[in-house]
């Protein structure tokens, strides 16, 4: 049981209150903070940038998963086995040989292959860093490989032959046991021996079967030879020919190097040939593992991890430090996507971006969904937007993902989650509806108006062609009241609009000059303040934990990225300071005349404003 903390400390980011771990005491008294209190209690071991072997250490259960009571287990165990806990906060890249306790049975182990590492690697400092632990697996497999050959030298009575003839052996050894078995049976009872011989009626089964071959199963099943009581088994001729070759192998390999010319091999031979060889086969039983791991050396490893990663690792799973803080990528940020002139530090991988972005759309963030690809390799990766707009973001275009190895990947948009990503963008939304739909209208209104000209011009080109041939008709009488009916109507329309323009100018310039700007900006809170109230309560609601849970995490906090916040993670394309920039393009589209544009608006303006005042007055 670690020490009571005389107090805790804590920072708010995130809209919550997250623990400072700074030093090896409060890291060692994580078991005592009240679990409510954690930003997480578990997460999964693949999908993240850290060291796997930690990972794989302190996941004890090998679920691929860690759980809050793994990583407490695992800070427990580190300070029980260290003299000096202060080790655990100084981001040191492995264990000092005068830290680690050794006053106990596993701490006296974990010292020696400690000393013997740094006394194979030259280590003077005295540190055993992570690597050289990891590598030191590779040195004790190395050694034991090496100490067992050199114990098999003994163990081979025919040398390099040795191997030849214990595989010859192995080839027939069931076969051989059988028939000196049936041997001993026919012995015990000399009824038993024609019952353990072949039987006449499988002969005869065997010549009805059509063309035999010697390998053939139902040969391989009969006995070795013909079963007598003390028989000694044929070397040669009366073997059962599915066997005869592997019997021949056997004699070669092994029988007349170590027993000598035999035509035929009693069961004391058989015996006598086994124990020869038996040396060889305990030898081979005792080959070591390659994987196994030498008395300290796996427990020396798992020090020098969790001295180097338990605080780095505490501080990505009880608190996000690295990530509110901007000092350092998260855990979970697995590079950044450059995209529609921003880039994106926000970037987690997922494995099936449908059924993430079912749970991460619950995080009101607008996430693009992306598959990277880089040499054959394939990545899939969910990025926040959090800064800008989405008018440019659609599936299909094209970007450039960064992983934290520095490696570049193609990044091609297949799916987008689309939420509001900042105010500037819902204010102008309105009118960037509008503006679409008008243009989509015009083009509408032209794409008919081309057709009809495309139509009535093929209806003429047809009439002249009929006329040419027929009688012209005489055309129809000039109908004044129709004409006359289009042209009220047209007056009226003309009128309407005239009178509803000039109402809503009266109304601006009855106002006096300071009312106007009032006016005006009430006009543009009827028009843009719904989008921009309905996103920044949007904006203000994004949480991190779904875009996580989504990924196996769970996540025990309101993570929330406010819009401040949210802005730091997505950064927008800008000029770097002192640049110098040339305004003159010579490709600029020409500038229409706006100045007499806005001249002749006004005096169009003035003109009703007067027939206005004038029509009241009156």
């Amino acid at each position: 049981m670690t020490q009571a903390l005389s107090h805790w400390r804590f920072f708010r980011a995130g809209g919550f209150d997250q623990v400072r771990l700074d030093t090896a005491e409060e890291l060692l008294a994580i078991d005592q903070l009240d679990q409510k209190l954690w930003v997480a209690l578990s997460c999964p071991v693949k999908g993240i940038e850290f060291d796997s072997r930690t990972l794989a250490f302190v996941d004890s259960d090998a679920d691929a998963q860690v759980r809050a009571p793994e990583l407490i287990a695992a800070v427990q165990w580190a300070g029980a086995r260290l003299k000096n806990i202060d080790v655990l906060a100084q981001q040191l890249p492995g264990v000092p040989l005068d830290a680690i306790r050794d006053d106990d049975a596993e701490g006296l182990q974990i010292a020696v292959a400690a000393r013997e590492l740094l006394a194979d690697v030259g280590g003077h400092d005295g540190m055993v860093t992570v690597e050289a632990a990891s590598a030191a697996q590779v040195r004790y497999a190395e050694r034991a490989l090496a100490a067992w050959q050199a114990a098999g030298q003994a163990a081979q009575p025919l040398g390099d032959a040795t191997e030849a003839a214990h595989a010859a052996l192995t080839a027939v050894a069931e076969k051989v046991e059988d028939w000196f078995v049936r041997c001993r049976l026919a012995a015990f009872d000399t009824r038993a021996g024609d019952a353990l011989n072949a039987a006449d009626e499988t002969l005869s089964s065997l010549g009805s079967g059509g063309t035999l071959t010697a390998d053939a199963d139902s040969i391989a099943a009969l006995p070795l030879a013909r079963v007598q009581a003390g028989a000694a088994l044929p070397l040669g001729a009366g073997l059962n020919p599915a066997w005869a070759a592997r019997m021949a192998t056997l004699r070669d390999a092994a029988v007349t190097p170590l027993l000598g010319s035999r035509e035929a091999l009693s069961e004391a031979d058989w015996l006598a040939l086994k124990d020869k060889l038996a040396p060889y086969v305990t030898w081979l039983a005792g080959k070591p593992d390659p994987a196994a791991e030498g008395d300290g050396v796996r427990l020396l490893e798992k020090l020098a991890h969790y001295v180097r990663d338990l605080m780095p690792l505490a501080n990505n799973f009880v608190a996000f430090r690295d990530f509110y803080t901007r000092q350092g990528k998260a855990t979970f940020q697995v590079g950044t996507l450059y995209l529609d002139g921003r880039s994106c530090d926000l970037c987690v991988a997922v494995n099936d971006a449908g059924r993430h972005a079912a749970l991460a759309t619950l995080s009101r963030i607008c996430l693009i969904y992306c598959d990277c690809v880089r040499n054959g390799e394939k990545l899939s990766i969910a990025a926040a937007f959090t800064a800008g707009d989405s008018d440019q973001l659609m599936v299909g275009r094209n970007g450039v993902f960064y992983d934290r190895q520095g490696r570049d990947w193609d990044a091609t948009i297949t799916k987008i989650v689309d939420h509001p990503i900042s105010l500037r963008q819902a204010f102008w939304s309105p009118y960037k509806r509008l503006a679409r739909f008008v243009a989509e209208q015009l083009q509408k209104l032209a794409a008919n108006k081309a057709a009809a000209s495309e139509t009535h011009l093929v209806t003429s080109v047809v009439d002249g062609s009929k006329k040419a041939v027929t009688p012209a008709a005489a055309p129809p009488p000039f109908d004044v009241g129709k004409f006359a009916g289009i042209f009220a109507a047209i007056g009226l329309a003309v009128g309407a609009l005239g009178t509803a323009v000039a109402s809503m100018l009266g109304g601006l310039f009855a106002l006096s000059w300071w009312q106007l700007p009032i006016a005006l900006a009430g006009l543009l809170l009827i028009v843009s303040g719904p989008a921009v109230l309905l996103a920044w309560f949007k904006l203000r609601s994004r949480n991190l934990g779904p875009i996580l849970d989504a990924n196996g995490w769970a996540i025990n906090a309101r993570a929330r990225i406010n819009i401040p916040f949210g802005t730091s993670l997505t950064q927008v394309a800008q000029l770097p300071p002192n640049a110098e920039r040339a305004l003159s393009d010579p490709y600029a589209e020409k500038k229409a005349p706006w100045a007499w544009y806005g001249a002749i608006l006004a005096v169009l303006l003035l003109a009703v404003f007067a027939w206005y005042l004038r029509a009241h007055l009156q």
